[in-house]
């Protein structure tokens, strides 16, 4: 079920994050603003969903759908973001910061590898 769920929820998150790329279309932009608004409401709605979950007002299956289904498929940054904060939140700045770090430099290199490799 838990699948079926992410699943569910993922292509909800990808259908808005096409849709605010739909919406800004045509704009001449010189910076991604539908990645970055993608980003930032999937953050606020992540923060908003682990904010419930910590009070447990959030079943389950609506954890699963919303917080890995729905916000994966909108963004995984909000996850990157969670997962850092949780790390800051944790005292483990350390590996907050490795995070980070490792995160952009090998994104980055895998994008040239792959790009490299096509």
């Amino acid at each position: 079920m838990n699948y079926l769920l992410v699943f569910i929820g993922g292509g909800l998150g990808s259908i808005c994050r096409y849709g605010i790329a739909q919406l800004l279309q045509g704009q001449s932009f010189n910076f991604p603003f539908a990645t970055l608004i993608a980003n930032v409401l999937s953050c606020i709605l992540l923060g908003f969903l682990v904010g419930l979950s910590l009070k447990n007002d959030l079943s389950g299956y609506s954890k699963v759908m919303l917080m890995t289904g729905f916000c994966g498929g909108f963004s995984t940054f909000s996850t990157f973001t969670n997962e850092t904060f949780q790390l800051f939140e944790s005292g483990q700045h350390f590996y907050a910061l490795v995070n980070i770090g490792l995160s952009l430099l090998l994104c980055l290199f895998c994008i040239y590898l792959g790009l490299k490799l096509a």
